[in-house]
């Protein structure tokens, strides 16, 4: 970050404030044990702005390391403390950031999963080091009281038909949601490529000789939606068939049912599945199994998120990865820049390919 000479001027004293801790509290909740020092002090002192002095005082990536150490050893040697509560008053914010997680937690689809887990590491990851809380709810739990006590909110899944962003749109906070972006609506979007995702199924499903392919999700889902697109896109390019769209729940059960039934159902047969989560491969693979079919001999699976259990399974499970860690952080920036006036654009993070057994 450059570092911009302070005013030289000083601002006009102001009468204390006993609502504050200790009296006059000074510009972003930093106060001298005096009283009459300001951040302003502090600033010229340093020979930087107003703003990277608050910054460096909550210890913020966004100012180099060294600076922020001269800043922090200045504000010792001057007598000052950094006080949270004062700023929070004087800037009417309760630093504090809503989470809401649009998911029902069952015993088949738990929340300790890497969606949200790893989601939420990577969004406190960024939120503590900026200096905010964290309040998490779920979409099931009426989340609107506290959204609106909050600065900003983080939507982790859209819902179907997008229903969990138009219920917290309204609400004026701003917000910003793991998803895929749709044209028209205002929030900020952070999301994995869902179009790639379904892309590099189908091209290593072609590639291993599969011609006869199955889709598993809801396409209700935004970002089912798009993996469905990449992988027919591709598909058709190749040659190759969707001969069946079955859609199901997330969850490993739901895998099962859906080929069961299209075992049942499906005329002529398929030799190929790509499933919108590895839960609902995994019941795709148990359903093969039951009915003598051998993975990947003589079907083979994808599933959708690389989780641990895709690794750990016989055999391995040939997934799409996403980054939650990364997306977590990006959510937390985009909903910092929002709350500080900035519009940041919707970001798209890449997906890959783990190639294993199946």
């Amino acid at each position: 970050m450059s570092l911009r000479p302070a005013k030289s001027a000083r601002p006009a004293p102001r009468s204390p404030d006993p609502t504050l801790p200790g009296g006059d509290a000074a510009e972003g909740g930093v106060q001298a044990d005096a009283g009459r020092l300001t951040m302003a002090d502090l600033a010229a002192k340093a020979q930087v702005s107003i703003i990277t002095v608050s910054r460096a005082l909550r210890d913020s990536p966004a100012v180099r390391q060294d600076t922020r150490r001269r800043i922090q050893e200045l504000a010792r040697e001057m007598g000052y403390r950094f006080n949270a509560t004062a700023r929070n008053l004087r800037l009417q914010r309760s630093h504090t950031i809503a989470v809401v997680v649009d998911m029902t937690p069952s015993p088949e689809r738990p929340m300790s999963g890497p969606f949200p887990l790893d989601l939420l590491g990577g969004i406190c990851q960024e939120l503590t080091v900026a200096g905010y809380n964290v309040l998490l709810t779920t979409g099931a739990s009426q989340p609107a009281a506290a959204v609106q006590a909050a600065d900003g909110a983080i939507l982790l899944g859209q819902g179907a038909d997008d229903t969990a962003v138009r219920q917290l749109l309204p609400m004026g906070v701003p917000l910003v949601v793991w998803g895929a972006p749709q044209p028209g609506m205002d929030p900020v979007f952070v999301g994995s490529d869902n179009h790639q995702g379904g892309a590099l199924a189908a091209a290593r499903l072609v590639e291993t000789g599969r011609r006869r392919l199955v889709f598993l999700g809801d396409t209700h889902h935004r970002e089912n939606a798009e993996r469905l697109h990449g992988f027919t896109q591709t598909l058709a390019t190749a040659g190759a068939a969707l001969v069946a769209l079955a859609p199901c729940d997330f969850t490993f059960n739901a895998g099962v049912a859906a080929v069961r039934g299209l075992l049942a159902d499906t005329t002529g047969g398929f030799d190929g599945i790509f499933a919108c989560s590895d839960a609902i491969a995994l019941g795709a693979m148990r359903a093969l199994t039951e009915a003598k079919l051998t993975v990947p001999d003589d079907v083979s699976v994808i599933g959708y998120d690389d989780t641990p259990m895709a690794a750990f399974h016989t055999p391995a499970l040939t997934s799409i990865h996403q980054n939650w860690t990364e997306g977590g952080v990006r959510l937390a920036q985009s909903v910092l820049a929002l709350i500080n006036g900035e519009r940041p654009e919707s970001l798209i993070l890449p997906t890959r390919l783990v190639v294993r057994a199946t």
